[in-house]
């Protein structure tokens, strides 16, 4: 007999199986085997695209729209090219929760009747195809915020951040999938079950917009929306070879963001983009922000975004933490880390080591925050709902506070923070730095089920501090990357986090700036 909580997430499901265009699926004997753990050059020698469609799909915003303005390709084959894509990297990663064909290809044809009739482009978003996590709301569809209880939640109208990017001439292609609760460095859930990384399929592509890493990572989408409470656009963005911005909170607009248990304010969820290139992180936040969201969101800071000119390389100053404090680098990202810091020297960057600050403790702090009320909240959805509660979810809740916290000691902990966040603030300008450089992670993507280390990114939540991840291209090398010789763990943790150590395990390396 089938579960209670099973019969409702079959009810998305089949939304998922329902929005699959058929014949942009690839027969299962034409998949390649589990033990192809590596698929990212897939969808370009599967035969599916054509050479224009991969080519298309390699393309840049700005690319995209540059040739869409001189009538060089139309929206709808865009999109097109970026949906098949996407269900062929589907069937190997299992990102997404619904595919948005109709309706893509619906604004698509209407954009491309604009331009025929105007010779102009909607806006500087035209066409440009955008994946979106799970739990933004949509008019008319399902928004559970991967929880089972939340499955006949229907929005009345799109988050304000999605009527934006449509105004601006996006086109919403796909939606993604998120872990249980939202808070892991995971992408698992009842629902749709566990996302992979495409680099290696026995890794995690991050959390807790792990969907959004593969979309942007594999190129199935120009740029994603996520949300950041912990890291989860950066490590992401990091684990799958792409750039992803967490903003200081109260700058993008937040509206019609399902994220439950809602009024969480002691540390902000933002909504971020993961991109392939800086310039689409720029694009993103000048047409978001350019908007004026505040008109209609009134809590967000009315302050535009800034284009502004890059720094002279010799009036910058770059501190680098090597290490938190509490888990050293593994060797691949240690590498990682030296190349870049090689680099920036090279360029005439002055290069100088940043001592961090009571890191452990910071991180302390935000995790008693994030589960103030002992996690009763989630706990309770949980149970509505009826669904398992998944290993890392677990996890979660095992960090967080025991007991529900009083009011009083949860001021407490506000006031704490803020002093956290000046301290760091002065330390920064009396060190003279203008730039941190850090890891994203202690070593490259985890494998599934074994992420339990939230510092490298939840320390700048906590002191809402903007932070971007960016690719290195680098990859773990057998021969560069040897396990460190005469080792002693200064705790569990290190212990732990080194355990999981394995230079043979391909994936990408790259630092968080």
């Amino acid at each position: 007999m089938t579960n209670s909580w099973e019969t409702k997430a079959e009810i998305c499901r089949k939304i998922l199986t329902d929005s699959l265009n058929q014949e942009w699926l690839l027969p299962q004997a034409q998949l390649p085997p589990q033990s192809t753990t590596n698929i990212m050059m897939f969808p370009d020698t599967c035969g599916k695209l054509t050479d224009r469609e991969t080519a298309i799909t390699k393309l840049t915003a700005e690319g995209l729209t540059k040739r869409m303005g001189i009538g060089e390709m139309t929206a709808t084959e865009v999109v097109i090219a970026f949906l098949k894509r996407g269900h062929i990297v589907h069937q190997l990663c299992n990102f997404a929760t619904e595919f948005l064909v109709k309706e893509a290809l619906e604004q698509a044809a209407k954009l491309d009747k604009h331009f025929e009739a105007t010779g102009k482009l909607v806006g500087p978003l035209h066409g440009v195809p955008i994946s979106v996590k799970e739990h933004f709301g949509f008019k008319g569809k399902v928004c559970h915020s991967a929880y089972v209880c939340f499955i006949d939640h229907i929005p009345s109208e799109d988050a304000l951040i999605l009527r934006i990017l449509r105004d601006a001439g996006a086109v919403l292609h796909v939606r993604t999938n998120e872990p249980q609760i939202l808070m892991s460095g995971e992408t698992d859930n009842p629902i749709y079950g566990v996302s992979v990384n495409p680099y290696n399929r026995n890794l995690t592509p991050g959390g807790s917009s792990g969907g959004e890493g593969i979309a942007v990572g594999t190129h199935c989408s120009v740029i994603g929306l996520g949300t950041d409470i912990g890291g989860s656009v950066r490590v992401p963005a990091a684990f799958c070879g792409a750039y992803g911005l967490r903003t200081t909170a109260l700058r993008n607009p937040y509206k019609g963001i399902f994220f439950q248990p809602d009024g969480q304010e002691s540390i902000r969820c933002i909504a971020g983009p993961l991109a392939n290139s800086l310039e689409d992180i720029n694009l993103f936040e000048s047409v978001v922000l350019g908007s004026e969201p505040w008109d209609e969101e009134t809590s967000l800071v009315p302050l535009p975004w800034k284009n502004v000119a890059p720094p002279s390389v010799n009036d910058l100053t770059v501190g680098v933490i090597w290490e938190d404090g509490t888990c050293r680098l593994h060797p691949p990202m240690l590498r990682a880390l030296r190349t870049v810091v090689s680099q920036l020297q090279n360029a005439g960057v002055k290069v100088v080591d940043f001592e961090p600050f009571e890191h452990s403790t910071i991180v302390d702090v935000a995790k008693k925050l994030f589960f103030a009320d002992a996690g009763q909240s989630q706990k309770e959805m949980l149970a509505d709902g009826g669904e398992p509660i998944v290993a890392l979810t677990q996890f979660a809740f095992d960090f967080a506070v025991q007991e529900p916290m009083t009011v009083r000691d949860n001021w407490a902990l506000n006031d704490k923070r803020e002093g956290y966040r000046a301290t760091y603030h002065r330390l920064m300008k009396e060190r003279g730095v203008d730039v941190i450089l850090s890891a994203a992670y202690p070593g490259p993507p985890a494998e599934l089920g074994t992420f339990h280390y939230w510092a490298y990114t939840t320390v700048w939540n906590l002191l809402d501090q903007p932070a971007i991840t960016f690719p290195t291209g680098l990859t773990v090398d057998q021969d560069l990357d040897k396990p460190f010789e005469k080792f002693t763990p200064r705790s569990d943790v290190e212990k732990k986090e080194f355990s999981k150590c394995q230079i043979h395990t391909f994936s990408v390396a790259q630092p968080d700036g």
